[in-house]
């Protein structure tokens, strides 16, 4: 592996194989409020904070209701099924190699409390030395700048870094800044929840 200045993680769907978790938790907020959600386009929507899909749900369904109160109701579904999140081990394997070696940080669309319950719940919070979340930015996936503000936090060149990444808002993000990607969809298969038990 080329020698960087930094690795930056994505967190769900790529430290964490939560995906199929927040679906569910999507599912029951989908069918509590009147909207519509079908897991092809939840996959497509990887990386974008949950604000911001309720507000574009909310209106393509000409709804008209509290977003805040929609992200809590979806946020409090999936911090229940939270005890049953599984790590993505392949690339926890790479972490856990450079973990102490080079600095390392955390790039999510969610917000860093979601992001700390769901390393916590895994016991690798202390892997990193920074944790960027949905509010620590204006702009997000595919923007750069989740990523621009981890490299910052880091106190490396955007250029010096690799990013984990395991959809193609977050890939094309990574390359916004100026970062090497790594799509661990080439080494992982993420889980869905139509995939049989």
């Amino acid at each position: 592996m080329k020698t960087y200045a930094a690795l930056i993680f994505d967190c769900d769907g790529t430290l964490a194989d939560t995906m199929p978790i927040h679906y569910c938790a999507w599912s029951r907020a989908a069918e509590s409020f009147g909207f519509e959600l079908s897991e092809d386009r939840f996959y497509s929507l990887g990386g974008v904070p949950v604000a911001k899909i309720v507000e574009m749900l909310l209106s393509e369904a000409g709804l008209n209701e509290d977003v805040q109160r929609i992200v809590d109701f979806k946020e409090a579904a999936y911090l229940e099924s939270l005890p049953h999140i599984e790590p993505v081990e392949p690339v926890l394997d790479i972490a856990r190699a450079y973990r102490g070696q080079i600095p390392m940080g955390v790039a999510s669309g969610s917000t860093r409390e979601m992001v700390n319950r769901t390393l916590g719940q895994l016991g690798i919070t202390d892997w990193f030395d920074c944790i960027v979340g949905a509010e620590d930015t204006e702009r997000h996936k595919p923007e750069p700048d989740v990523f621009l503000e981890a490299a910052r936090r880091l106190g490396v060149d955007p250029a010096g870094c690799c990013v984990y990444e395991d959809t193609d808002t977050g890939m094309e993000a990574g390359r916004r800044a100026g970062m090497d990607c790594v799509d661990i969809r080439d080494f992982h298969t993420p889980k869905r929840t139509s995939d049989p038990v």
